[in-house]
């Protein structure tokens, strides 16, 4: 990084409670430098920050684009299926070469054990990031566990809230795969050995963050982006192994039936995520190199480091999916709204609606599941161009037949919205052109021929079994909405300038203030009852305008 001109060191005395993570957000949000915080307060040991915090950084340590690892596993994938013996033939030098660098090589002396000595959690310059977090936090440790049967391992990026010199809360999400190996153990009544690693190669902290297969060894895929094997060695105390060239290791175990307050925490959602009973990690002892740097990272309000990483990781999985989703083009999160929260999908439909049934087959796979809305385009639109996406839902999507609202579901823990952990709501919008398609018109077609067959039109079926409807699957026959939908287009042509005429703090003097985008999404400001004003909102003629939303006065709309 130095020697690219990435590094800054500083050698003033900087305080990790609050002081680091404010020098970090000014910089990251001028898309600055990695930081080398040489003289920590309280810590013999130098402090690491967004060390991959911009594109070049990112290829920099990958070595790489991330979109050329992305389309070089596409291409592995495609070459081996299906599993016929030319291919695996033709391919063999290629398999040799990915079953060994997946496969992790062991080794008996490793740099992370040269220094061996007992915990105190105290030396660390951990950072306290936020001024209403719980405490200090580890915010980039690497945490490995086995599962207590299979022996199946995981590596996971969760946050740790240090409380003393010997123990720290792990914030294990029910949905994560640490949590699961957990809960196991906890059933069993038998301790769950953890390891955590402070600072390891940037191939296995993607590897960490990206949403694999449940049951997928993050090292061995590491080992797969990097084209070499992961070294490993034994800890010392528990029975797992670690990256030989990691900065520092902390061995322990976390009992079963105990709980701390964790939290609260300044997330990257940017708000709070709020206090709550987790399980506690007792340290056994630790390992590290010499001189350690110690690796640190500040979420928040984006942008933030997280933003570069969670886009290198889409760039290099997302190609992936369509192995198992062949109709998928391309996926896209949107790092503005924490990732989880909005996930674009393109697609070529093959027939009516099939879109609709992947979007809920992906929102149901692995950490995809925490993805709260999803919003469907066509094959040939860019899903990472914001304004492109919003024209898209202004021209083909009509909530009244291309909207599904799934209430009551699994949802990200960090998401408060519904006021209970753990569940939320989902939703789709389908703004696909097929979703204007008409099932009756084309002549010869299979709907019309059954729509000769009923004498006319295919009637809807709302009037006898509305209470069995769900919403966004139709309240009628598709043809009749799409039939529908057509008829509000030569509605509203009379109607688009409405909203630019009319000031929506005409309609309600709560709002503060108010911007529209791509004449699809209105956005009010308001300061206090925003859903009384949407409501109001929505019910007043707005032209074009399919979606509204208020947000407070700390977010600029611009």
């Amino acid at each position: 990084l130095e020697s690219a001109n990435e590094l800054r060191r500083i050698d003033a005395l900087v305080d990790p409670y609050l002081e680091i993570a404010e020098i970090y957000d000014r910089v990251v949000k001028r898309e600055g430098p990695a930081l080398l915080f040489e003289n920590v307060h309280g810590s013999d040991y130098p402090l690491l920050i967004n060390p991959l915090g911009s594109a070049r950084r990112i290829e920099l340590a990958l070595g790489r684009h991330p979109a050329e690892i992305g389309a070089s596993l596409l291409e592995l994938a495609e070459a081996v299926q299906p599993p016929q013996p030319r291919k695996l033939w033709k391919h063999r030098s290629t398999i040799r070469e990915v079953l060994w660098s997946m496969r992790a090589s062991r080794v008996r002396r490793a740099p992370v054990h040269q220094v061996i000595e007992e915990p105190d959690l105290s030396r660390l310059p951990v950072q306290t990031c936020w001024p209403e977090d719980g405490g200090p936090f580890i915010t980039f440790g690497l945490v490995i566990t086995k599962d207590p049967e299979t022996r199946q391992r995981n590596v996971g990026l969760y946050r740790i809230q240090v409380y003393d010199a010997t123990t720290a809360g792990m914030h294990w999400q029910i949905q994560k795969g640490g949590g699961f190996h957990y809960n196991k153990a906890e059933r069993l009544g038998i301790p769950l050995e953890v390891a955590v690693v402070i600072g390891a190669d940037p191939y296995l902290l993607m590897a960490a963050i990206t949403s694999l297969p449940e049951g997928m060894d993050e090292i061995s895929f590491s080992g797969l982006m990097r084209r070499a094997p992961c070294k490993l060695v034994r800890c010392k105390t528990i029975d797992l192994e670690v990256p030989a060239e990691a900065e520092i290791v902390l061995e322990g175990v976390v009992p079963p039936q105990e709980r701390r307050l964790e939290g609260p925490f300044g997330d990257h959602f940017g708000h709070y995520s709020h206090a709550s009973d987790y399980p506690v990690f007792h340290v056994k002892q630790v390992t590290r190199r010499r001189a350690p740097l110690y690796l640190s990272a500040t979420v928040g309000k984006p942008p933030q480091e997280d933003k570069h990483l969670g886009n290198a990781v889409q760039e290099m999985i997302g190609p992936l999916i369509k192995i198992i989703h062949p109709e998928i083009k391309d996926l896209w999160a949107y790092y503005e709204t924490g990732f989880h929260n909005l996930l674009v999908m393109s697609m070529d439909e093959r027939y009516y609606k099939e879109s609709m049934r992947t979007a809920l087959a992906l929102m149901g796979t692995g950490q995809l599941s925490l993805t709260k809305c999803g919003v469907l385009v066509d094959g040939n639109i860019n899903v990472s161009d914001f304004d492109a996406v919003l024209r898209e839902i202004r021209d083909n999507f009509d909530p009244a037949s291309d909207f599904l609202l799934l209430p009551g579901v699994p949802q990200d823990t960090l998401d408060f919205t519904s006021f209970r952990m753990n569940l939320g709501s989902k939703m789709v919008l389908d703004a696909t052109s097929g979703a204007k398609r008409t099932l009756h018109g084309t002549p010869g077609s299979d709907a019309a021929a059954v729509a000769d067959a009923a004498g006319g039109d295919i009637p809807s079926i709302e009037g006898n079994f509305s209470g069995l409807i769900v919403p966004g699957l139709s309240s009628a026959y598709p043809g009749d909405e799409a039939i529908k939908a057509g008829e509000r287009d030569e509605q509203n042509k009379g109607t688009e300038n409405d909203l630019r005429v009319a000031d929506p703090r005409e309609i309600d003097s709560r709002i503060l203030a108010h911007t529209t985008l791509q004449d699809s999404l209105l956005v009010a400001q308001v300061e206090v009852g925003g859903r009384e004003v949407v409501e109001r909102l929505v019910q007043a003629p707005l032209g074009p305008i399919k979606m509204v939303a208020a947000v407070s006065p700390d977010v600029p709309l611009d």
